[in-house]
């Protein structure tokens, strides 16, 4: 009987047995060929971000060498550093850098990168290159040429030693030193190197798109915990024992304050003040959402309502966007006939009874502070849609402050329409006739443009 089972079980055994040993093969197969494929991913980024900023320092140095009067070659040479700098910034994002600290060389190349973009796309002859900006490109023509050494010695040794950035990738996820550290220290030295050069003065359009909230900013008086439990009890109608306050990022640049309110049934509403002035950043009810009977223009309306008695006097609807029974609704405040796009407040609305349950403030607080009354526009309405495409197909138009690509608040006319079988707004400069800004509206808020934007809302 055991010779039977054994002459049954054998060639079983032996079976499963080859079958464990090519399973185990093949595994191991594919996982070689994936680590060879990740390393050779690394290796392609390191070396390409080497030969990148390389060029970056021709460029910088082609754009030092010529005339200060070479408008052309200027915008090229600028163009050429934007597009190397957008490679160098994505081949940086290709490395396992997590262990070696790249922040400050990241934050160099991505200003840069706006420092060159902003200046190409101006009209030069209009406004060329200052002393300031030229002085600029001489100091990171030095820089670049300082990176670009240390990446070609990081290059040869890695080359020299046969060094695998699968090594440091592995070190990185076991949080051990790999064997050879001349990767990330090299990564590191360069870092530390960037750290240490002067400040440059990038001018007020690159520094505003760096320019963190601070609170300090917000030119107002501290508040205390007692000062937002009140203001936060008024805003959601609730008792104020019933609302806990908290402090958060204390002794920091944005310090600010959270009030919660615990509802018995589960979830509840928060908000988020700022420290000095006590002003409303945000505001949300976390209550479960029931199926869609509401439309958007009943959603709209209570927004609207909300907002003014809330305190948002003359706001406008200018983008809806729905989702699982919910819309984001887009507001804007309005100065005489002009809509003030950078201040712009979001509202979330519930679907299933049309309830305001979210409130996003931060930009109106921010950019209301330092508001500014719109300039008088130089061109007329006729003048202006004198810039568009013959066929764009105008549905309405209004004019708007908006911030454009060099961060700077500009008075437009922004006007609605169709070409090509899609809806764009177009924001024609009030006083230059250049288009600042061009948007494709697409998805709800496709609907919300077709229609003039409803008409009654921008009436």
């Amino acid at each position: 009987m055991y010779k039977r089972i054994s002459a049954f079980l054998f060639p079983v055994t032996a079976v499963l047995l080859v079958g464990a040993l090519v399973w185990g093969y093949q595994e191991n197969q594919e996982k070689n060929s994936l680590l060879i494929k990740a390393e050779n991913q690394y290796q392609r980024a390191f070396h390409d971000l080497s030969y990148h900023m390389d060029q970056l320092h021709s460029q910088l140095g082609n754009a030092i060498a010529v005339n200060s009067t070479s408008k052309g070659m200027h915008r090229k040479s600028l163009v050429n550093v934007w597009r190397l700098t957008s490679e160098a910034q994505n081949e940086v994002n290709q490395l396992p850098l997590s262990l070696a600290s790249f922040n400050h060389a990241e934050d160099l190349l991505s200003r840069m990168s706006n420092f060159a973009y902003q200046t190409s796309v101006r009209d030069l002859n209009k406004e060329p290159l200052s002393e300031k900006e030229l002085k600029n490109l001489k100091v990171l023509y030095e820089n670049s040429k300082d990176i670009s050494k240390d990446l070609h010695e990081m290059q040869s040794k890695v080359l020299a030693h046969n060094l695998r950035w699968m090594d440091v990738e592995s070190a990185i996820a076991t949080e051990k030193q790999p064997a050879d550290n001349t990767i990330i220290d090299g990564f590191k030295t360069v870092d530390k190197k960037v750290e240490q050069y002067s400040e440059l003065d990038w001018g007020p359009s690159i520094s505003n798109m760096y320019d963190k909230r601070s609170v300090k900013k917000l030119n107002l008086q501290p508040t205390t915990p007692q000062d937002i439990r009140a203001k936060a009890a008024r805003f959601a109608a609730a008792r104020p024992e019933e609302v806990k306050v908290l402090e958060n990022g204390k002794n920091t640049e944005w310090p600010s304050y959270t009030a919660v309110i615990h509802a018995k049934q589960g979830g509840g509403k928060s908000m988020d003040f700022t420290h000095n002035g006590g002003l409303l950043i945000s505001y949300s009810d976390q209550r479960p959402v029931g199926k869609k009977a509401t439309d958007r223009k009943q959603a709209i309306t209570k927004a609207n309502s909300f907002l003014s008695q809330k305190g948002y006097k003359g706001m406008k609807p200018v983008a809806y966007d729905e989702y699982d029974n919910m819309a984001n609704i887009t507001f804007v405040p309005t100065e005489g006939d002009t809509l003030i796009y950078p201040e712009k407040v979001t509202v979330r609305s519930a679907l299933d009874n049309g309830e305001v349950i979210g409130l996003q403030a931060s930009d109106y607080i921010y950019e209301h502070q330092n508001a500014q009354k719109p300039q008088k526009a130089k061109l007329s309405l006729a003048q202006a849609r004198k810039f568009l495409n013959p066929g764009f197909k105008e549905m309405y138009h209004r004019k708007a402050v908006i911030e454009n690509e060099l961060s700077k608040h500009v008075l437009c006319y922004e006007f609605g329409g169709r070409i090509n079988g899609s809806v764009y707004r177009i924001y024609i400069n009030a006083n230059t006739g250049e288009e600042e800004k061009i948007e494709e509206v697409k998805d709800a808020d496709d609907n919300f443009t077709k229609d003039q934007h409803n008409k009654q809302l921008v009436s």
